[in-house]
């Protein structure tokens, strides 16, 4: 009996053992299919980001290619850009060059000298109108001229057939004591030279005012210098007309008599009222025409060049031993009327007059 009783609880312990077990064994099972549910969620969502990273990757990889093109074509661009702006820089600078030479062979460089006047009469056309304007006439005329280098000689002959006799020899051999020198006669090519005439009208009535302010509008201060202008207690006239530019601060003044337009630009200043007193500039009205432009190119008969010189002795030494040589008949030379020699490292810009003398 008392085994049976055992037995029986030992059965029991078991049956409890077994309901534990088999629960734990069902809330395992939950647990597993739970897990599997997020596995599976989580596997999907990877699977999402996994496309959404090729996806980008893929779009990138579009963007870093169109990127690269446009990269490309602009670097193509820039460097035609480039090779334009050189090709262009060196049009300029060779256009530039071409300007400076051109600017340089027909720039004119003339200092007028003070001459004295002496006025006997008025003319005619003078005594007749004196509404005409102050007339000149002024002649320009370039003086030829030849650059000369290191170890070149200018001779002036006082006979032009010496010089085609010295230019007829295609070498000259002159004695430097105990050297021979051989020098090369050439034929001067001289820059082209320009002679015009500049007629000059200068105004009687007429004059021009600068470095007006614009302190007031454009109708007012016309207003205000024909005030200022026509006052005769400050050298001023009856004024005719009045014009006024704004941009350039400048005004013309035209007066009924002559004489006032004289008498300003003499003083060169004149006090106007505007919105305070203001010193303004006068200047006469000149009107320039060009006439008789002419160029003339050619080759001084009486003058030479000497070239290859080489520096065996003294400039001043040197260029006597030329003119000794020169001088003689029996070197084909004759009377000398000027000599220039220069020497190495040197230049000088050689001027010529009209008879093509030095």
């Amino acid at each position: 009996m008392d085994e049976l009783e055992e037995a029986k609880k030992e059965l029991e312990m078991w049956k409890t053992k077994f309901e534990k077990a088999d629960d734990m064994k069902a809330r395992l099972l939950l647990e597993k299919l739970e897990e599997d549910d997020a596995k599976t969620k989580a596997q999907q969502e990877m699977m999402a980001c996994i496309e959404k990273q090729e996806k980008n990757k893929k779009e990138f990889s579009q963007r870093l290619s169109i990127e690269e093109d446009k990269i490309r074509k602009l670097t193509e661009k820039k460097r035609d850009l480039l090779d334009q702006l050189r090709k262009s820089e060196a049009e300029l600078e060779a256009k530039k060059a071409e300007c400076t030479k051109l600017k340089q062979k027909f720039k004119i460089y003339a200092q007028i000298p003070d001459t004295a006047v002496k006025f006997t009469a008025p003319s005619k056309e003078a005594r007749d109108g004196t509404d005409q304007p102050i007339r000149g006439v002024f002649t320009i005329r370039q003086r030829a001229s030849v650059f000369l280098q290191g170890q070149q000689a200018l001779i002036t002959f006082e006979e032009d057939k010496v010089a085609s006799q010295i230019l007829r020899t295609p070498k000259c051999s002159v004695s430097c004591g105990d050297s021979i020198l051989n020098v090369k006669p050439k034929r001067i090519v001289m820059d082209p030279a320009v002679k015009f005439e500049v007629h000059l009208d200068v105004s009687r009535k007429e004059v021009k005012v600068s470095n007006i302010p614009p302190s007031l509008p454009v109708e007012r201060i016309q207003d205000r210098l024909e005030i200022s202008f026509s006052r005769p207690s400050r050298g001023g006239g009856e004024v005719e007309r009045v014009e006024y530019d704004k941009n350039t601060g400048t005004g013309h003044i035209i007066f009924h008599q002559t004489g006032v337009a004289e008498s300003l630009t003499r003083r060169g200043r004149y006090q106007v009222h505007l919105d305070s007193e203001v010193n303004v500039q006068v200047r006469p009205i000149c009107h320039y025409q060009l006439y008789r432009f002419q160029t003339f190119c050619g080759a001084p008969k009486r003058t030479i060049l000497l070239d290859g010189i080489v520096d065996t002795e003294d400039e001043e030494d040197l260029q006597d031993l030329l003119e000794i040589h020169f001088q003689k008949p029996s070197n084909g030379g004759g009377e000398i009327e000027s000599i220039t020699y220069i020497s190495s490292g040197k230049t000088l810009q050689a001027f010529f007059c009209e008879d093509n003398s030095m």
